[in-house]
């Protein structure tokens, strides 16, 4: 069986990938027989407060701080569809998405309408990457400074909740254990049993809201996770590596197949649609 579509891959179009490129990225996918892929770019709109300490001098979120405070650039959207049309006639043995991750899409409701109203976009990621923290916004690795990762964790599944059960549009809940990624060294480490009944209401509401869950390969997904996914009454799956450079597309995709067959979920004809649950 040939690899299921990456329906999470970033490009020099996105404002944190500045070693990605969506030709490369073609050619790669192409090497690793791949079918499809979805670039889905960053649509950010949240200003936050950087764990400065923790990134090096020259990392590209240090460059566009300012005081600590970083602003992320606007997305350009008619470059990168028509980037979009460029590859797909220069690779047409490759099934080409065209898509957005929106980060925290609930609180931007106005800002994300104009965007997803100027263009048609094949696939559209909610991801959640920051969390109200004292008198501003904070990701993770700035949240663990002075708070208990566990509660970290917990508040930031309640929050997942909430954006999946908002209107918003968005077809995919991105890397549910998003905070998992920068877990503290100093920390016990991390169990999702510990957190059992908190991802699985955030799994439900993905669920009831009608959306699917992507079995994120960053930090592979707990297999845990995706059968609280199943016995919520999850119906889909996509596979998304979150690659912001183009070798790390598809970073294991077989043990996450091997995954998600042995929890019930098998492929469609069409390699670009969505996993589904077959018991």
């Amino acid at each position: 069986m040939s690899l299921p579509a990456d329906s999470h891959v970033h490009t020099q179009w996105s404002w944190d990938a500045p070693s990605g490129s969506m030709q490369v990225t073609c050619e790669r996918a192409l090497e690793l027989g791949m079918q499809a892929i979805a670039f889905t770019e960053h649509l950010d709109h949240t200003v936050f407060t950087l764990a400065m300490e923790e990134l090096e001098p020259g990392h590209i979120l240090v460059q566009l701080a300012h005081q600590g405070v970083l602003t992320p650039p606007a997305f350009d959207a008619a470059g990168y569809l028509e980037e979009i049309e460029r590859c797909r006639h220069q690779y047409p043995g490759l099934r080409i998405l065209s898509g957005l991750e929106i980060g925290e899409p609930h609180w931007h409701t106005n800002a994300v309408a104009e965007v997803l109203a100027a263009a048609e976009f094949d696939r559209v990621l909610g991801s959640l990457h920051c969390l109200p923290d004292r008198d501003g916004l904070a990701e993770p690795p700035g949240l663990y400074r002075h708070r208990d990762p566990n509660e970290v964790m917990r508040t930031y599944l309640a929050e997942v909740a909430v954006m999946v059960s908002s209107p918003q549009r968005f077809e995919v809940l991105a890397h549910i254990d998003y905070p998992v990624r920068t877990w503290p060294r100093s920390a016990v480490p991390f169990d999702p049993l510990d957190f059992e009944e908190e991802f699985r209401h955030a799994l439900r509401a993905t669920a009831e809201a009608g959306r699917a869950l992507e079995v994120s390969t960053r930090v592979p997904l707990h297999s845990h996770v995706l059968r609280w996914w199943h016995d919520e009454g999850g119906e889909a799956i996509t596979f998304g590596s979150d690659a912001h450079e183009p070798d790390w597309i598809a970073r294991d995709f077989r043990d996450a197949t091997h995954l998600a067959e042995a929890t019930g979920f098998r492929p469609r004809v069409d390699p670009a649609q969505f996993w589904t649950r077959v018991s």
